[in-house]
């Protein structure tokens, strides 16, 4: 089947949605879901962690990453589609984060062992280059801030249940512990992203109570809070042009949120999908599009503007607990069945 594109009928998407939500269209013979592009299999485990490597490689597409259930990561050539090296440095413990360094070289891999690793993939090697030693076991996944400088900025999981960690890098340098404010009781940290906004770096964080905090790095502080689900953040995206941003949780709702001049975050609207558990949410590097992991094993493609629903992605026959966008428009999805799809829609929009 052609992938989906701009110039299919406007009723589309929003005839998948009203599929997936087990409602009835009476005069509309339910078209069959598209098909990925292509479909990556041996990854020996679950997926639970998917990047896009933004190393050029010639005409061809870019390189995709994967993290598996067994702490195997792979990386994989999209020409071939075969997995090209596969690393293995977290002792079998699920690898739950991945994310290559500016310009590509480097790769962090955050592991259920309590480590991250930095690889060193230049000219072919795949050697660990360094270690930075977590104190937190969990899936919170890691963020970093970085523009191609020697030094940049690591936020992790704390050694306290509701603390996170920031450090400079690569010397491991503490920049600062984040705790709750007093009174305040989020539970763990499940997500976080880092940011900046007029040279002030700034962590958005996403705790086990529901809640979604803006904290402000060189002061130590909360900026603002914002209760957006009765259940745990489980994954969340941050459009910093906009100063709007999105969350999904372990319940079926999705909250969009915005900050205000006073960097005050707000709560904007909610959107319920059919079924919970939102593994992972993420914007397409352009920010028109965005897609969530869905625990029903299905991947919801919205417009990111307004919300409208575009597609349900219904391929995977396990919950689905990653996605990832490369800067070419490409869409990846790792699945509890040890699959990773990957999708070509909506290019053009």
């Amino acid at each position: 089947m052609a992938p989906l594109s701009p110039d299919c009928p406007l009723w589309w998407g929003d005839l998948l949605w009203v599929i997936a939500s087990g409602m009835a269209a009476p005069h509309l013979a339910p078209p069959p879901s598209p098909d990925p592009r292509f479909v990556l299999r041996g990854t020996q485990s679950a997926v639970h962690a998917l990047h896009f490597c933004g190393v050029a490689q010639g005409p061809g597409p870019p390189l995709l990453l994967s993290g598996s259930q067994h702490g195997l990561v792979h990386i994989w050539s999209l020409q071939t589609r075969r997995a090209i090296a596969t690393l293995d440095g977290h002792g079998g413990q699920c690898v739950t984060w991945l994310q290559t360094l500016p310009p590509g070289h480097q790769l962090l891999s955050q592991g259920r062992d309590r480590t991250l690793r930095l690889w060193d993939l230049a000219e072919g090697r795949s050697t660990v280059a360094d270690t930075v030693d977590l104190e937190h076991v969990g899936f919170c996944r890691s963020s970093i801030l970085a523009g191609g400088q020697p030094r940049w900025l690591l936020a992790v999981p704390g050694k306290g249940d509701d603390e996170v960690q920031v450090l400079e890098m690569p010397s491991k340098t503490p920049v600062c512990t984040l705790r709750p404010e007093a009174g305040a009781r989020p539970g763990m940290p499940m997500c976080l992203q880092l940011w900046q906004a007029d040279a002030r770096p700034l962590l958005l964080a996403g705790y086990e109570d529901g809640s979604v905090a803006l904290w402000s790095v060189p002061e130590r502080r909360a900026l603002s809070r914002t209760a957006c689900h009765p259940e745990p953040v489980l994954g969340l995206g941050f459009d910093s042009p906009r100063a709007r941003g999105v969350s999904g949780s372990a319940g079926k709702t999705l909250a969009v949120w915005s900050l205000d001049e006073q960097q005050t975050l707000q709560v904007c609207s909610t959107h319920e999908v059919t079924n919970p558990g939102i593994a992972d949410v993420t914007l397409r590097p352009d920010r028109r599009i965005l897609a969530t992991a869905g625990w029903d094993g299905r991947v919801r493609v919205f417009r990111w503007r307004t919300m409208r629903p575009l597609a349900v992605l219904d391929f995977h026959r396990a919950p689905v607990h990653c996605v990832a966008f490369a800067a070419d428009g490409l869409l990846a999805a790792g699945s509890g069945d040890e699959r990773i799809s990957v999708w070509s829609i909506y290019l053009g929009l």
